[in-house]
């Protein structure tokens, strides 16, 4: 699966320094790569905001893997990038950021569709602390169930009374039956929000992955 290829890249080389950026950064940066044809580190500072020292490892360990290629013109994927990427995309498809609402309660609030997870996750919890672990306030967790977005564990419709917040997510998101929205929120800028909800995101898959290969 495509999240132990996140987890190479995240993963040390020499035991003694410890990294400063999670798998979280690592498909951020394979996001951003993959929706330009070239790219440049300087981007992928302020992309990711990590410090140049931190990029350059980074960069380093996706050049290892073999997902990316540098030249003088900036860097690149690689048609095996290009393959992680495709594959991370089908079950990560689709992001928008959200006006404050009563399932987005701060001033940045950011949403990324899970495809078909719906059955992946518990009361919400995990997916709260994966995002305050990268410095949001919290992530609200929706699951897409019979053309309504409701809270795990219950049925009742949570966007009846948000008509516009619903059209928003149905249009941009494109949800189908099972799939699970997460929403994460911060109040310093979009980018903690995102960084947030997208490391709740990979939880949600990663942790049912891990179960998975347990069971078989």
């Amino acid at each position: 699966m495509y999240i132990t290829m996140l987890e190479r890249v995240a993963s040390r080389y020499a035991p003694s320094r410890a990294l400063s950026f999670d798998l979280v950064h690592v498909f951020v940066a394979l996001q951003r790569i993959g929706n330009k044809c070239v790219t440049s580190r300087n981007a992928l500072c302020s992309g990711l905001v990590l410090g140049e020292g931190t990029v350059k490892t980074l960069v380093k360990h996706l050049k290892m893997q073999g997902l990316i290629e540098t030249s003088n013109r900036g860097i690149k994927m690689t048609a095996k990038g290009n393959g992680v990427y495709e594959g991370l995309l089908s079950a990560i498809p689709a992001e928008m950021s959200l006006p404050k609402c009563s399932v987005a309660l701060s001033r940045f609030n950011y949403a990324v569709l899970v495809r078909e997870f719906g059955f992946a996750v518990g009361l919400g919890i995990e997916q709260r602390d994966a995002a305050i672990k990268m410095g949001a306030t919290g992530a609200t967790t929706l699951l897409f169930k019979d053309n309504k977005f409701v809270m795990p564990a219950s049925s009742n419709d949570s966007l009846k009374k948000e008509r516009e917040v619903r059209r928003m997510l149905v249009e941009k998101l494109n949800p189908r039956d099972g799939d699970v929205i997460i929403i994460g929120s911060a109040d310093s800028n979009e980018k903690t929000a995102e960084l947030g909800v997208k490391n709740a995101a990979l939880l949600t898959i990663f942790s049912h992955e891990k179960h998975h290969h347990h069971h078989h």
